[in-house]
This record gives structure tokens, C-alpha cells and sequence, in this order.
């Protein structure tokens, strides 16, 4: 049978399709390094072939280069074949743009009009900073779009240029609520962003313990994960990534107060942009994150105490975390960032770490 056709019959079974691909262990696990460059530009001619404008695919292949270089693999360069069959599938709208729908002060309803999830978020992050420099803050909300990747790359470009960004997406279920087995809840990515001198401060967290990307990314290294991240499809609780993919039965991060809060961000992400929850998101019975939903808010800090008060109080809080002692030899306190500053000042003097089957099927789909 079909991926399409068995995806259909799974009202509730969305991402045991979207997210196990390539789902036997691991034997030989083989790794190659590409430039920064030559990434760019095999997946930019992956997305040109598969029919996206030479300029909206050069951003497309610029965000997906950027988050591999930084070391989200699961949301750069993995991510492409499946973006590729959205498109052909038809649920991904090439050369759509954002329509407002409503507009009140700094508030703002888009509908994304199922464009290219990355296209609308940088859109959408950029609108929200126009319009915060003029009233100090915005709210915006857009509804049916798509994934937009690696949330961070909305708060690191907001904060780059002198903006707080707070945002978050809703999903499909692919997680259960807690005290169930069966998926119902989203992990509904959450990004925070503040700017600073010496580095952004950025979050950029799923609200499950370890996202599916994460779990991919692992077992296409042949690794277990740090700390047990969900449960078998027996109830087991593991570190092993493959069977929790399967079971789709992912912790929350807090356990229940991650439930909770995935729960929030669907209802408010839904309510603030005029569109679908990830009820109305499993209906459609299409690809991860089609048709969703997503909040932006942006504030200008220098409406507030400006510039310096903000350098101050940030550099405080980083020099007070750094200055823990730490609960291993060698190993400093991080605050949220600064570990892919590290990583991708390494990889462009190294070159980028990718897996060796990934990168070979998507210079296929670039045809190369």
C-alpha cells in the first residue's frame, strides 16, 4: 500500500508515517563531511527540481543549511525528501502568499494560505518586527501554514536584529497526554528569543522530552539517548529511540506539566491566529504539521528600558548561570544558545557532520 494511502487511514496515526523512514537499526553507521556551501546548494537544486522559484528555494535551502550547520540534522538536511513529497503531494502551495484576515493595533491574523512553512514563518518574523518598532509590540498569529522547521532560526534572526521573539507552532498528535497511550497532543515547539551583545539567549524546545527529530537523529547514529525519552509500545520505559518512534508514546518534558503545557500552546496557537487546533490538524489526514497553526510575539526592548538595560540584565543572569559550579569535571553551566554558537563555529572550520544516506538521497532528488 502507498505511504499517502496508509497515512489516510490513521486519523490518529499521523507521525508513525511522518517520522519512521529508514526505521531499521543501524549497522556501520557512516558519517560525511560537506561544506557549508556545496549543502546549500545540492538542496536548493533539490527543491528547484521538485519546482519551487530559483529565489524562494535559495531561502528555503539557506534555513535547512543553517539548522544542519548549527547540528539540528532532523530539521535541515533530513527534513528535505519529506519536504519534497509534501510538495508532491500537493500540500505544500508553491508561490502562495500570507492574506490578512484581521487587523486590530498591534494584533494581526494571517492565513498562510499552505505556502511553504519556512517562506511564511521568516514572513511572518519579520512583520512581527515592523510592526513592534512602530507600537513596541506585536501579536501575530498565522494560521493554516506549514512546518517551519527549526523554530529557532525565527528567534536567532529576530534576536540578531535587536527583537524578543516568543512563538510556537501546534502539530498533529503525536504525543500522548499524560495518563494515556495514544497520541491526542502535539509536542508543539516553543521558541524564545532575547538579544545580547555578546550572543542571543535562544530557546528552542519541543514539548516533549526529546522531539522526533531528536530520536531520529540518534538512531541513524546507532545511539541511545541521554536519558529514557518514552515507552515501548509493552509500556517499557527505554533510551533506545526506534521503539519509542514506533510506539509514538514520547514523554513530556516535566512529565505532566509538559502535557499541559503542549495542551495551552495548541489551544492559544489555534484561538490567536483564527485557526485549527491539532484536532482539527489530524482531520485533514495529510503531512506533519499541514494546515497549522502559529503564534508570533515580538517587543521592542528599546520601547522598554532600552539597549543597554537589556545587555545588563542579560549578561547578569548569563555570568550568575555560568558561574554554578559545575556537576562534572570540565563541563560549564550553558545558557540557551550557546552550545549552537559552539557547534556551528566548529562545523564551518570542520565541515558539517551528516549522515552518509541522507546526504546521498537528497543530491538524488537534486540530481545529482
Amino acid at each position: 500500500m502507498p505511504d499517502s494511502e496508509r497515512l489516510r487511514e490513521r486519523p490518529f496515526r499521523i507521525c508513525s508515517w511522518i517520522y519512521l523512514p529508514r526505521l531499521p537499526s543501524v549497522q556501520g553507521v557512516s558519517t560525511v563531511r560537506v561544506g557549508f556551501e556545496e549543502l546549500q546548494h545540492t538542496i536548493q537544486q533539490a527543491f528547484e527540481t521538485a519546482g519551487m522559484q530559483r529565489d524562494d528555494a535559495a531561502i528555503c535551502a539557506r534555513i535547512h543549511a543553517e539548522s544542519t550547520l548549527d547540528g539540528v540534522n532532523s530539521h535541515g538536511l533530513n527534513r528535505v525528501p519529506r519536504f519534497v513529497q509534501f510538495i508532491h503531494e500537493g500540500w505544500i502551495h508553491l508561490g502562495a502568499e500570507p492574506q490578512l484576515v484581521r487587523e486590530f493595533g498591534a494584533l494581526r491574523v494571517y492565513d498562510g494560505a499552505r505556502a511553504p512553512g519556512v517562506l511564511n514563518a521568516l514572513w511572518a518574523t519579520d512583520r512581527a518586527m515592523e510592526i513592534a518598532a512602530e507600537h513596541g509590540i506585536a501579536l501575530l498569529g498565522l494560521r493554516n501554514t506549514n512546518h517551519w522547521m527549526r523554530g529557532g532560526s525565527y528567534g536567532w534572526r529576530a534576536a540578531g536584529r535587536g527583537y524578543i521573539l516568543i512563538a510556537w507552532t501546534n502539530t498533529e498528535s503525536c504525543m500522548p497526554p499524560w495518563g494515556a497511550r495514544e497520541p491526542r497532543v502535539g509536542n508543539n515547539p516553543f521558541v524564545m528569543a532575547v538579544p545580547r551583545p555578546g550572543g542571543p539567549l535562544v530557546l528552542d524546545m519541543a514539548m516533549s522530552q526529546y522531539a522526533y527529530g531528536k530520536l531520529q537523529t540518534t538512531r541513524l547514529k546507532g545511539e541511545r539517548l541521554p536519558h529514557p525519552g518514552g515507552f515501548t509500545s509493552d509500556g517499557v520505559l527505554t533510551d533506545e529511540p526506534g521503539p519509542i518512534e514506533q510506539s509514538q508514546r514520547i514523554l513530556p518534558t516535566g512529565l505532566w506539566k509538559g502535557s499541559g503545557m503542549a495542551i495551552l500552546l495548541d489551544v492559544l496557537a489555534a484561538v490567536l491566529s483564527e485557526g485549527l487546533p491539532t484536532n482539527g490538524i489530524d482531520a485533514l489526514r495529510q503531512g506533519s504539521c499541514v494546515g497549522c497553526s502559529q503564534v508570533f510575539l515580538c517587543i521592542d526592548p528599546k520601547k522598554l528600558g532600552g539597549d543597554a538595560a537589556l545587555a545588563q540584565i542579560a549578561d547578569s543572569v548569563v555570568e550568575y548561570v555560568e558561574g554554578a559550579e559545575p556537576d562534572e569535571a570540565g563541563r560549564t553551566p550553558e545558557y540557551p544558545g550557546e552550545g549552537a554558537v559552539r557547534r556551528r563555529e566548529r562545523q564551518r572550520r570542520d565541515g558539517i557532520e551528516v549522515d552518509n544516506g541522507m546526504w546521498a538521497e537528497v543530491r538524488a532528488l537534486a540530481g545529482q
